[in-house]
């Protein structure tokens, strides 16, 4: 018996927009996801202008915000998985904002 694996390639991110609570991606398939802010605490801290400044990496398989330092992987967004970021680094991240 001969069979082959249907090889499915993962969408690329080709949008980023967000608002004050939800960050809304599109991709290359057509699809939409949008995740609450609060997943990503960097980004929940971030202006509005930090967080329009954004950049693709990778070919479109991860989003980055150079201004927090956040990357963010289309697979992660696809399998709903939050920033896993612990609270000491955040808290140094914070900290560091403040001066």
């Amino acid at each position: 018996m001969n069979s082959s694996a249907e090889q499915v390639e993962t969408p690329r991110a080709v949008s980023v927009t967000s608002s004050d609570d939800e960050l809304t991606v599109q991709f290359s398939d057509g699809r939409t996801i949008s995740v609450p802010l609060s997943w990503y605490p960097r980004l929940e801290h971030a202006t509005s202008e930090e967080r329009r400044d954004w950049e693709l990496i990778a070919h479109g398989t991860g989003i980055h915000w150079p201004a927090v330092d956040e990357d963010i992987s289309v697979d992660s967004l696809l399998r709903g998985l939050p920033s896993n970021e612990s609270q000491a680094s955040l808290r140094r991240w914070l900290a560091g904002r403040e001066r």
